[in-house]
Parts: structure tokens; sequence; C-alpha cells
């Protein structure tokens, strides 16, 4: 029987080995025993399945990286859960990948308790800001639609591969994002620019828009970037950009107003 409490943090366990699922619930519950833990299965198709049966998705999501019918990167490609992700499992060699996808940690087996404390501490210091300021400044009327509705969270940084190491990127270090050869690049103030796994479609929905605006199918720009902007030809806008990119950045006439709107957030 799955523990149920109405109004509370909902956790999903996608696990294909039941013993396993079973300790990580129990551990769960030791620690944080008002939360409702629930296994939804063991495969990609299970964990799909259950997420277009269910309307309300998991505020965090313990997710074993290889199961049953294949590794799970397959059913985040397919569902997009909006919950926290937390990876679990008995090999580090996909760590980079996991940590691409922005999961907020990443635990190998056999899971000890303080570092589940750890992850579910992380969980709730990234939630508790929002909550805070919305019981502070919200009208309580407001409340329970602003639950069902947060504002959504942009992505702030990066797991970058440098050779055998990795490092953070930030994005607030990033001048602009850009495709070349269907490979995206990021091109920082400082650092050069370095490859990054994500396509400009991508980084489109998961960077702040007031910071980031796609000027062109090549190229996402953050306004800290932009020199100077000058009229062109048919309507169209030039940016000058710092670190300068190697060929003319020029804003179509359809996407020229946004774009002058956007500069003066």
């Amino acid at each position: 029987m799955e523990t149920k409490q109405e109004n509370n943090v909902r956790v999903a366990i996608v696990e294909d080995e039941v013993p396993a699922a079973r300790l990580l619930k129990k551990m769960l519950l030791s620690l944080r025993p008002e939360w409702e833990v629930t296994h939804i299965g063991g495969s990609n198709e299970e964990a799909v399945a259950w997420f277009k049966a269910n309307k309300r998705e998991p505020d965090i999501l313990f997710l074993d990286i290889e199961l049953s019918d294949g590794i799970s990167f397959e059913f985040l490609e397919e569902v997009r859960p909006q919950g926290m992700i937390v990876f679990t499992t008995a090999y580090d060699e996909y760590a980079l990948r996991a940590f691409s996808v922005d999961s907020i940690d990443y635990l190998l087996k056999p899971i000890e308790m303080d570092r589940l404390r750890m992850s579910l501490e992380k969980f709730e210091k990234r939630t508790a800001a929002y909550f805070r300021q919305l019981n502070e400044k919200s009208n309580w009327k407001e409340f329970p639609q602003k639950i069902a509705n947060p504002e959504k969270l942009y992505r702030n940084r990066f797991l970058m591969q440098r050779g055998k190491q990795m490092e953070v990127l930030l994005v607030e270090d990033v001048a602009y994002f850009f495709s070349e050869n269907k490979i995206t690049y990021a091109q920082t103030f400082k650092q050069g620019s370095m490859v990054v796994d994500y396509s400009l479609d991508r980084l489109g929905d998961e960077l702040d828009p007031a910071v980031f605006f796609r000027a062109t199918r090549q190229i996402l720009l953050c306004s800290r970037a932009v020199g100077k902007i000058e009229d062109y030809f048919q309507g169209k806008i030039s940016v000058s950009l710092t670190p300068e990119f190697k060929e003319p950045v020029l804003v179509s006439k359809e996407k020229a107003e946004s774009f002058k709107q956007w500069l003066t957030y």
C-alpha cells in the first residue's frame, strides 16, 4: 500500500530491482515520513505510461539509469518531467549526461543514508525560496492556484567535459550560444568557446528569456554581450557582440521590434 499525504511532497521511484525500490522507499520515509512515496515501475514503458495517466507529476523523481528495457534517458526524452530528478545507479559512467539534464544529484548504489539526506536537503533548498516568497507576498486566496502553477525555474549552470575532467559552467559567464555543423557551442566572456550537449531550441526553453534572445537561427545571445545595434538593409538590425562573433549578426525585420524591446528590460 502506497503512503499518501494530500497537498504534500510527492516522490516517484523508477527502479527495475524491486528490493532496491523497497529499500529506497523505506529510507525516504524514515527521513521524511510525511511525504508521499510511490514506486511507479522499472522500465521506460511503465514510467511513460504512469506519467501519461497521472495529471499531477511528482515533485522529485528518483530515477535508475539502467532500466529493464534500456537507459532512462529514453523516458526523459519522451516525457520531460517537470519535477526535480535524482539519478540512482551502480555505475558512474553516466554522470556527465545525467547532469546535462539538470538533475539535482547523482547517487551511486548502494545508496547511503547520509547521501540521500543531502539530496533531500538540496531539493528543499531549491524550493524553499519560492515557497517562502509565496507565503510572504501572496494573497492567501491565491495560494492554491500558485502552488498548482509555480513560476518556472531557469537553468543557471552546465556540467562541461574538459578532456578527462569536468567543470561547472555558469550561465552568467556565457556571452552567447551558437550552432555550427549541427553542434552547439557556448561562447564565454573570458574562457573561449566549448561544446554544449543541447540544441539552441532546447536552450531557448531552459534559459531566462529576459537575459537570452534568439537573434537568428544560428545564435542565442545574452544581453550583456550586445555592444551596439544599427539599422540595416530592408528593416533588419545589425548587432555587434563582445566577444565578437565570426559572422555578421543580422536580426530579421520580423524580430527587430521585439529585439529592441528585449534590450530595454
